[in-house]
Formats: structure tokens, sequence, C-alpha cells
């Protein structure tokens, strides 16, 4: 049997829309945009992703256009904005790193208003998740009792996360 590869294409996502349970991604080679749906996001392991992430895809041609069949990579999107976050603005990305990275679930997240919260299994108190910090992190939005992974620090105004990541992907960041 004769098996067909499906081709491997790097590309930016143009938008992503969790809600309507799709997106699209412009290829870094033209071509016409590439559908990706909410389903082949989660089966990488993220329910979202941020505008403007850079990604790796394989596709396949349908009668419909390009559509992704697998999520390979995610990576951020260049010059995530973190004004406002001074809490940890002094922090390298070692610093963050060498943080605990901690199992949570996310209470609610609101990405008009630009922020959230999580509770860490076993630990009463509530931590706040910027959406520019998802943003840094690949995420464009998180949904209410979605499981995730986080570091945190004690900032001015209680605990805040400093990088979050979907449960299914945390141990490739953690290694």
């Amino acid at each position: 049997m004769n098996e067909v590869t499906a081709p491997k294409i790097k590309g930016q996502v143009k938008w992503f829309d969790p809600m309507k349970g799709f997106g699209f991604v412009v290829s870094h080679s033209g071509g016409p945009d590439i559908l990706l749906h909410a389903n082949v996001l989660r089966n990488f392991g993220q329910s979202s992703v941020a505008d403007g992430a850079h990604i790796e895809l394989t596709v396949q041609e349908t009668d419909r256009g390009v559509q992704a069949v697998e999520v390979i990579s995610v990576e951020p999107p260049e010059a995530a904005n973190l004004a406002g976050l001074g809490d940890f603005e002094h922090l390298s990305e070692d610093e963050i790193a060498d943080l605990t990275l901690e199992p949570a679930r996310v209470k609610w997240f609101d990405k008009g208003k630009g922020f959230g919260f999580a509770n860490v299994f076993g630990r009463p108190e509530d931590v706040f998740i910027h959406v520019e910090v998802l943003r840094r992190c690949g995420l464009a939005e998180l949904q209410p009792g979605e499981a995730i992974a986080i570091r945190i620090i004690d900032g001015r105004r209680g605990k805040m996360a400093t990088q979050v990541s979907a449960w299914e992907t945390a141990a490739d960041i953690d290694e």
C-alpha cells in the first residue's frame, strides 16, 4: 500500500475564533488561506491560538480549499506587549522558566476585558491571567473549566500567571 504524506506548511495565524470553531493561516510560501478547524487545534492540545502566532501544519487539498490536518508546532507572535505587567517585567525568560509549573483550571476568562482567573489544584486563591501573557505564550483565549499549566509569581495584587500552556503540552515546555 502506498502512503501519501501530507505536505508540511509553515505560516502565520491570520485569525482564530474559538467561538466560531475555526480560523485561517497564511502560508509563508504564499497561496490561499489555510482553514484551521478547532478540532485540529484541540488534537494538538490547545483550544485557541494567538493571531500572528507562527505555526507549522500538515495540510490537505479539498474541494473547499486547503485545510489543516495536524498542528505540528506553535510559536508565539513576536513582540507581545507586556505593558502594564510590571510585576514581572524584571524577570528574565530563564527566571520564569525556573518557576514551578502548576496544574490549574480556568475559572473564567474574558478576552474583551483582557484578563481572567484560574485556580491551582489544591489551593484556594485565584491566579490572575492577563491576555498579553496568553498572547506571549501563543494562546488567544481560555475556556471556563479548561485544564492548563501555569507558572506563578506573587504580584502586587496577588497571585499572577507569568506563563500559561495547555495542560496537554505542559510536559513539552517543562523540559
